[in-house]
């Protein structure tokens, strides 16, 4: 059971500055600045932060015309979902 929460906080944490990534980009594109890369939201997407990131999806209304940030997104909730069940339920 204590694996869970151990899951679970690093989950929250990914997915904290993942939101920080995305809001970030956000604010980088409006000024002209320069940007975070894709693969970097993507990685933090796919490795635990999917939660943070259809946050700063939908939140901050960046990257929604990429169909493969929400399939990396989704796909990663789907398999860290199915991690923290696995270990809820063993």
């Amino acid at each position: 059971m204590q694996a869970v929460y151990i899951v679970l906080a690093a989950y929250a944490a990914i997915s904290v500055v993942n939101f920080i990534l995305y809001f970030s980009d956000k604010r980088k594109a409006i000024r002209g600045a320069r940007r975070i890369s894709e693969r970097t939201l993507l990685s933090f997407s796919f490795f635990g932060g999917a939660v943070g990131g259809l946050a700063g999806m939908i939140l901050c209304r960046h990257k929604t015309k990429h169909w493969y940030f929400w399939v990396v997104n989704f796909v990663g909730l789907a398999w860290q979902a199915a991690l923290a069940a696995f270990l809820f339920f063993i």
